[in-house]
Parts: structure tokens; sequence; C-alpha cells
């Protein structure tokens, strides 16, 4: 199969791209490619909003430029915040007028938000389901779209480089060019071959590498571990957020049920189990600092009284304020059988968002030429050590319009590679099907487990040792199943997922300080020396 563009993943960032390339070239094909089905992404499940400058009178440009520097700790990218804070209005309004609706006051001016970090009320939002108003109006526009294919279930398993044709590709390696993609067909059961003249990878957060996350079961590195397989660049992997409130239920695993920051941000209160409001002893901001004081603060918490989880109190919020705010959130407490109205939220910290990523210039471009990268799965510079709420959404809009802008040039000159034509098809020879699915779902659990309690919110060096040593056997051992038996999606992302593993150990162990998300008591305060870990 052969496309002019090929985008990975449906979520912002993939569907923005893809709809201005399909738009702007009429008779150009562009197949996005989805391992589940095409509303099911990191996009969806974002509750709390995107943010944006849309009141001059009270906020700035220059203020949300300087909330998103703060909260990056020193490793923003100045250039790459004004850039997405400039262009997101921009790109908000493209999204309105794709169709997406957010909350209006009764005059008609639209409802804004305050989430932590934040110095102005500055986040659109529709209820607490944002994310998932968003992926319906860009889905809808999608599909209203003759030349654009969305292909569903079809699991994407490298990136095709010159590697595929026989030569030694390493690092070092100059012009590293992507052709395209291998991918496994989960309704023929088949591996395929795509070529491509541009592709971009739009594939997501690895929150699943924790064994609590707020990230549905796709998110897994899929992106991340193909670039750096290919010898691309990644940056800053130590920098995985955790959203200091996940819905705690005992015994749950799998995706948490998020709380959205929102909640905090309309006045709700952070207890631990003697009822007090703790937050005030960390930061002066209380409940509204940003998410690693927060999440560090409810950590902290948790190891004196040794509990599992601490509480979110909304009690003094009006109920039927609560209810119109958010309606998801109000309905799945009562579904667990608590009253927000009288009631407390037990809350615990769960994985939520990669600040690292595949390392992009600043217009998505990554370290491998025709290769681009926006949303989760990129590190562009925006959130440096600690992502800023709600910066993310209107990230992958700005990123996928800059690549989309870049892309759009390229595609005029770009000559289809004829040493493309002679990458072999898939060979499975010589592999037999698993006789034993406990070989993966034990390593998974293994990894998972490994990741949560030596890489979580506070890192030592011993951790980190131990980490890398149970990683290194995972890695074997799934790499002899890998090389044996017949691919599957469960096999391809545990790979992934060891591969995403070990690049965050790695770049925790490299970084000899504490900075933004990543917090080592060995090393606990922040070094004068400004850097990026690239890997």
């Amino acid at each position: 199969m052969q496309t002019d563009f090929l985008v990975i993943g449906s979520g912002i960032a993939g569907l923005t791209f893809a709809l201005k390339a399909a738009q702007r070239f009429p008779d150009k094909k562009v197949l996005v490619i989805t391992k589940t089905q095409a509303d099911e992404t990191n996009t969806k499940y974002a509750q709390g909003g995107i943010a944006g400058v849309w009141d001059f009178e009270k906020d700035s440009f220059d203020k949300h430029i300087e909330d998103t520097l703060i909260a990056g700790d020193g490793l923003c990218n100045k250039q790459v915040v004004e850039i997405v804070v400039k262009e997101g209005v921009d790109r908000i309004q493209e999204l309105i007028d794709w169709g997406a609706q957010f909350d209006k006051e009764s005059d008609g001016d639209y409802k804004l938000g305050k989430e932590g970090g934040h110095s102005e009320f500055r986040i659109l939002h529709h209820k607490d389901v944002t994310g998932r108003e968003m992926e319906r109006a860009m889905l809808e526009a999608a599909q209203n779209q003759s030349n654009i294919e969305i292909v569903k279930h079809c699991y994407v398993v490298d990136l095709l480089t010159q590697h595929h044709l026989g030569y030694l590709v390493t690092k070092s390696t100059p012009h590293i060019e992507c052709y395209g993609v291998y991918v496994l067909n989960l309704k023929t059961n088949q591996m395929e071959k795509i070529l491509a003249n541009i592709t971009v990878l739009a594939s997501g957060g690895n929150g699943q590498v924790y064994r609590s996350t707020t990230n549905p079961g796709i998110a897994t590195g899929d992106g991340i571990a193909m670039v750096y397989r290919a010898k691309g660049r990644i940056e800053n992997m130590e920098f995985i957020q955790f959203h200091p409130t996940a819905l705690y239920e005992p015994g749950a695993r799998g995706q948490s049920f998020l709380i959205s920051e929102a909640v905090r941000g309309d006045g709700g209160i952070l207890r631990n189990k003697n009822g007090e409001a703790f937050m005030e002893r960390y930061d002066p901001r209380k409940d509204l600092a940003p998410r690693d004081i927060v999440a560090r603060a409810i950590d902290s918490e948790m190891k004196i009284t040794g509990t599992e989880h601490v509480y979110l109190d909304v009690t003094h919020i009006p109920t039927d304020k609560f209810i119109e705010h958010f309606p998801n959130i109000y309905e799945k407490c009562q579904s667990i059988g608590i009253d927000v109205a009288t009631q407390y939220i037990p809350v615990s910290p769960a994985a939520h968002y990669s600040c690292g990523g595949i390392k992009t210039d600043e217009w998505g471009r990554t370290s491998i030429k025709n290769l681009y990268a926006a949303g989760e799965c990129a590190s562009t510079g925006l959130h440096g050590a600690n992502r800023l709420a709600s910066n993310s959404l209107l990230e992958a809009m700005v990123f996928a319009h800059r690549c989309f802008v870049d892309a759009a040039e390229k595609i005029k000159t770009i000559e289809r590679s004829t040493e493309a034509e002679l990458i072999p098809d898939w060979k499975a020879t010589g592999t037999t099907q698993p006789k034993e699915m406990i070989l993966i779902t034990q390593s998974l659990k293994e990894l998972q487990q490994v990741m949560s309690d030596y890489v979580g919110i506070v890192r030592t060096n011993i951790r980190l040792e131990r980490a890398a040593k149970r990683l290194d056997l995972l890695w074997e051992e799934t790499e002899a199943l890998y090389q044996t038996t017949a691919l599957s999606p469960q096999l391809c992302e545990l790979r992934n997922m060891i591969t995403v593993g070990y690049l965050i150990v790695k770049c925790a162990a490299f970084r000899k300080e504490s900075r933004g998300l990543h917090f080592n008591t060995d090393y606990p305060y922040k070094s004068t020396l400004v850097q990026n870990i690239v890997l």
C-alpha cells in the first residue's frame, strides 16, 4: 500500500494534521492508522480543558507564557512557549469552526476555568469531558473529507528506514530517512507494508508503563519506542507527570478514573486521613500549586499516615453547581457509593502525562527525514520539566498545524524513493504461535510493578539501579519471544513498554539533580547546569 500522508494515531494531533493536509491537497491521499477504534485516544479522556488567552482585559499572552515557564522549572524552550501560546488561540478557533462546543455563560461569553499553575481564568472546557467533545467534532470533520481514510484495528510495528534495505544504521548515521511502516492488520492477522512520502507520529503517551495510570490501555509508548529503535533522538523521558487526583478504588487495575484538576480550580480541598487540609504546609498556592508539587505532597502525606490515598473535599461546593460542571465525575462517584455532597472523594496520584518523548524542532520535525511527531509522543520544548495544566491539547493542535505547514511545502518537491520499493515484505518464517500468554501478561505486571515502585514520584539512585537490572532481564526474555513467535499486539506493546521504561530509567539516572517532575532524594537540589537529556 502507498499513500502521500501517513498519520499514526487518531487523537487531536493526528486528526488536526490529517484534516489540514486533506483540505489543502484534495488530490492526495491521507491515511490515518489507529490500533483500536478511531475515538479511543488520550484526547478522549482529557477532562479539564484547553488553555488559551481569551479575556485580554484580565489576561495576556505574557501571563500565559510566564505561567508555562514557571511550571517547566527552567527547562522550557522559551521560543516554543511563545509560539504555542500566541498561535494557540487561532488553533482553538479552528477547532470551534470544526464544530467543537465549549461551555458558555448566560451572556454568551465562554466560561473560563482556572487550574493549578495558572494565574488567570483561561481554560475552555465542555463540562468535564472536554477531550471527548473535541474528538467528536474532529472525527465528524474527518469523516466528511473524502480523501481521508481511517484504518481501524491496525497495529504499527516498526518504522521503515535504510535499515530495512540492509544498511547499517546507527545514532550517528546522517540522513536517516523514514519510508513508511510495517503494520499488523488485526482484521486479517497479516503483516502489511505501507509506504508514505510523509509520516506523522501522533501515537500518544505511555502511561500504561505504570501500574496506576489515567491513560487508556492503548497508551503504551509505541511511537517513542519505534523512533528509538530506528535510531532517532529521544529526550527528557524522566519527566513523567503524575496526576495528583485519580479516583482511588481498592483492588482496581488498569485505567484509573481521573478527578479533574478543575475540581480544585472550583474550590476542592485536599485533606489527609485526619481531615487536615495539608497543602498549605507544602506551597503557598495550596491546592492550586503545579501538579508536581501537589503529587509529591500527596505522596508525602500517604507515607506519613500510612495510607494508600488522601481525600478531595467538595462537600462545601453547592451540589447543583458540581453536577453542572462535573456531571461525569458526579455519576462515577455515585456509581461506587460516594455522595459528593456529604462524603470526601478518595484520591491518589497516577501516571498521567509524559513531558519528554521524540525530540522535535519548532516545526515538529524529528531527527529522521520525512518523519514528524506531534502530541504527547513528542518533546517539543514546551513543557520543560513539568507540564502546565491544559497546555497539552493546545500544544497538540499548534504543532500538528506546524507539521502540516512544513510538510505542505516538502510534499510539493518530494519524490518517492525508488529504494523504498525494494524494502521486503515482512518475513515470519520460523516463528510459531506463543504457547502461553502468561509469558507476556506476567512480564507486563512485572514491568508495571518495577516502574511504579522504583521510578515513581520520588526516586533514589539504588531504586533506579534495581529498575535497570530488572528491565534488562525483561528485555532479554521478551526479545527472545519476539524473535521466535508470531507477532501479536500484546507482545509488541510489551516490547515497546519495556523500551520506554528503559528510556525513563536511563534519563532519570543521567539527571543528577531534582527538577520539576523528577525528584531524586540523593540529589534533592537543582543543578546550576540546566540541560536536556537526549538519548
